[in-house]
């Protein structure tokens, strides 16, 4: 018997979620993603006849492509609805090819959340497959894979193998880079300020006020250069009289910010949360795609999360409004419903910002149901696009001049939250200081004047909400591509995280950047990237081709290529001169660049292999062997410390001969909670992730993801573990401490 429709989706939870809302006439099936994609270990693109691509379906996704083509032939229609962007067209293309559908009557629909009424009015208004939008994704999909697979071996010939390059992931280093060199070459600049601490006379009210004129005229923060300059003027106050001189009231309203888009819910994740990029959009997905709520089954709680569009839908507006009354009076309830516009030029207006489906669901409502971050994220962004529809805060700001009868004039201001409006939902960093009724004319009394030294500061580093935020105000990349960018620059060791998680170059990305700038100086061009991303605009808008494009970029530089291939050698881009000598044989030190960095190599190698870190560098040359005194319990040579991809661990000295490798376990002065025997031990699975487990394993298998406290939960038991943010949590989710 046929099925009336086969809907087929990308996503498993899209499935099960979608799945709830339709009859038995419906079956909902997911495709795990791309169902094909260009060959792995080879281009893939006839670049002599118009870059045709050669997709190929992936070797573990047959099986699930014969049991589609079988749901396929038991129905009477087939529908795509892979979500709605350009890589969600570009998977129904390719699952209407391997499901041998002709594209001009292919279905599909698109919806920005996954409710029952967004589904139902989807299925009632399909609409053909967008070959534009294919075209404009198989466009950068194909200049991300010529660049990356050109570049990237060059890198390994002439730098070190294993690096990569790509179109967007090498401007996202080179914005890094190029901050790290600021801050490395910033000088500190000293500078004071002179603060007085003022009482009305006859008063006990203090308020403070900084220095501003002196004489008519201005003090400017950098005018006070030294202790003397800021000691004369304490001497020439010894004594003098104040009174205030101008107040100035003014009450100001501060307008609620708009929903998020993918741009700002990464950035605000990241401030407010600690979430990086890619963990942002993990758990939005699967707020998207559907969370099991109890009876209710699997349910989608926000719309769309790949998106740079403001809009929010007239039923949201409505409900929103209506439960700002219900919840805080009808005084929080902006005056009419915003509606904001979008400052990007390219922006999806068709699309909606992220919001919650419905703004009923509130975040406490679902603590329940929700893991820890889900909720934190839920809860985000249900009160960004709550309080985007409630009344402007209005606050009171308050000044004061206090005016000496030597000339110097200090500034006193206060700030006062009259009415918190949309604050009261969505809090902001707003500190109250309100000052003493003052009036002109009114004597004052100095009771202290306090001196302090201060210094300019170099500009941050990138955090992950800072580097989205850059590449979006350059115009690099879309929504979809932020959270891969950063993603991949950390996996291929272009960036570490320093103390405070912010984005830090290696050293290998500083040489690969100045490599790229110099000689392919168009591949991280700011300008000229954005204006790729326009072009592919332009073909998902149907104003260009995307063969044109795509052979306007590559034709000059594949040509490029070959030249500076001819040119460059490794040596002059890897390797330093240097006056040491070789303490084992007598020949000249060069320093070399290897995979963890750079390091001084005897220049005989391979007849002489003697190496060893850079003076004062012994940290970022830790890929250098460092003797232990230990044995090779296999040859007896000495074992040696070494720093692998995954951490440090030990090695026979004689390799290659004696390949004997031992890990080396950091213990922790904590008893295994489960079996009170073992201690807990820090170990690192195979691809490197660090989790705490017992030290009798396999007898007591017991594992922590988060280091542990050696303490136990007072509510659960459950021992206590430290988070990101180095706070003491529960190891138990489910747990409410």
């Amino acid at each position: 018997m046929k099925t009336n429709t086969l809907i087929i989706v990308e996503s498993p939870a899209k499935a099960k979620t979608i799945a709830k809302f339709l009859d038995g006439d419906y079956t909902v099936k997911s495709s795990y993603g791309h169902i094909r994609d260009l060959p792995k270990y080879k281009l893939g693109i006839d670049v002599e006849h118009d870059f045709k691509p050669q997709y190929v379906v992936s070797r573990d996704k047959s099986k699930l492509v014969k049991e589609l083509r079988q749901a396929g032939k038991k129905a009477k229609q087939i529908i795509f609805a892979t979500d709605a962007d350009r890589e969600g067209e570009a998977i129904s293309w390719h699952l209407a090819q391997v499901l041998d559908i002709d594209e001009n009557t292919i279905k599909r629909i698109v919806f920005h959340e996954i409710t029952k009424h967004a589904i139902e009015e989807a299925i009632k208004n399909p609409r053909p497959l967008d070959l534009k939008l294919v075209d404009a994704q198989q466009a950068r999909r194909i200049l991300d894979r010529l660049v990356g697979y050109e570049l990237s071996p060059f890198l390994w010939r002439k730098v070190v193998k294993g690096l990569s390059a790509g179109r967007v992931q090498s401007v996202a280093v080179r914005l890094i880079v190029e901050r790290e060199r600021e801050i490395l070459s910033f000088i500190p600049q000293e500078h004071w300020s002179l603060t007085g601490i003022f009482s009305p006379t006859k008063s006990s009210e203090l308020f403070e006020a900084e220095l501003r004129q002196i004489d008519g005229k201005k003090i400017d923060k950098l005018d006070l250069k030294n202790q003397k300059q800021v000691d004369d003027i304490v001497a020439a106050l010894k004594g003098a009289t104040f009174k205030i001189s101008s107040t100035e009231d003014k009450e100001s309203g501060r307008q609620p910010h708009p929903p998020f888009t993918t741009s700002t819910l990464q950035q605000e994740a990241n401030h407010r949360l600690g979430f990086s990029a890619k963990q942002t959009m993990r758990i939005a997905q699967q707020l998207y795609e559907g969370v099991e709520l109890g009876s209710e089954g699997s349910v989608g709680l926000i719309t769309y999360m790949r998106t740079d569009s403001l809009n929010l839908s007239e039923k949201f507006l409505a409900e929103s409004r209506e439960m700002i009354s219900e919840q805080f009076g009808k005084n929080y309830v902006a005056p009419a419903s915003r509606r904001f516009k979008t400052k990007s030029k390219n922006a999806q207006e068709a699309h909606e910002a992220i919001r919650p489906t419905e703004a009923a669901r509130t975040p406490d409502s679902l603590k329940e149901q929700l893991d820890r971050n889900q909720y934190k994220l839920y809860d985000l962004i249900w009160r960004r696009a709550l309080a985007s529809q409630m009344a402007a805060a209005k606050i009171q700001n308050t000044a004061a001049d206090v005016a000496s009868n030597r000339g110097h004039i200090f500034r006193a201001t206060g700030l006062r939250i009259v009415f918190d409006g949309f604050l009261k939902l969505f809090p902001e960093k707003t500190k109250e200081n309100e000052l003493p009724k003052l009036a002109i004319g009114q004597e004052t009394d100095c009771r202290e004047l306090k001196p302090a030294q201060h210094f300019t500061e170099p500009p941050a580093r990138f955090s992950d909400a800072t580097l989205v935020k850059a590449l979006e105000e350059y115009g690099i990349g879309r929504p979809s591509t932020y959270a891969p960018t950063l993603a991949t620059i950390e996996e291929r060791r272009y960036v570490k995280r320093d103390e405070k998680k912010r984005l830090c170059p290696t050293e290998i990305a500083m040489l690969v950047n100045d490599l790229l700038v110099k000689h392919f100086p168009q591949i991280v061009d700011y300008r000229f990237t954005a204006k790729m991303e326009e072009d592919l605009d332009k073909i998902a808008a149907g104003e260009e081709s995307w063969v044109p494009v795509v052979a306007g970029f590559y034709h000059p530089f594949k040509e490029l290529l070959t030249q500076k291939d001819a040119e460059l050698s490794r040596k002059d881009i890897t390797e330093e001169k240097t006056d040491e000598k070789c303490d084992k044989c007598g020949a000249p030190m060069i320093i070399k660049l290897g995979r963890y960095g750079k390091f001084l190599s005897c220049s005989t190698y391979p007849e002489c292999r003697n190496a060893r870190p850079l003076p004062g560098d012994e940290k970022n040359n830790a890929h250098v062997a460092e003797p232990t005194g230990e044995k090779c319990d296999k040859c007896g040579a000495e074992m040696v410390r070494r720093v692998g991809r995954y951490g440090p661990f030990l090695a026979c000295s004689a390799f290659p001969k004696c390949k004997n490798i031992k890990s080396i376990e950091v213990k922790l002065d904590i008893k295994c909670p489960r079996c009170g025997q073992g201690q807990m031990l820090e170990r690192r699975t195979k691809r490197g992730k660090i989790f705490y487990g017992c030290e009798c394993y396999p007898k007591c298998d017991f594992a922590l993801w988060d280091k542990p406290t050696g303490e136990f939960c007072p509510t659960c038991k459950a021992p206590m573990v430290f988070n990101r943010k180095g706070e003491t949590v529960c190891s138990d989710k489910t747990c409410s401490k």
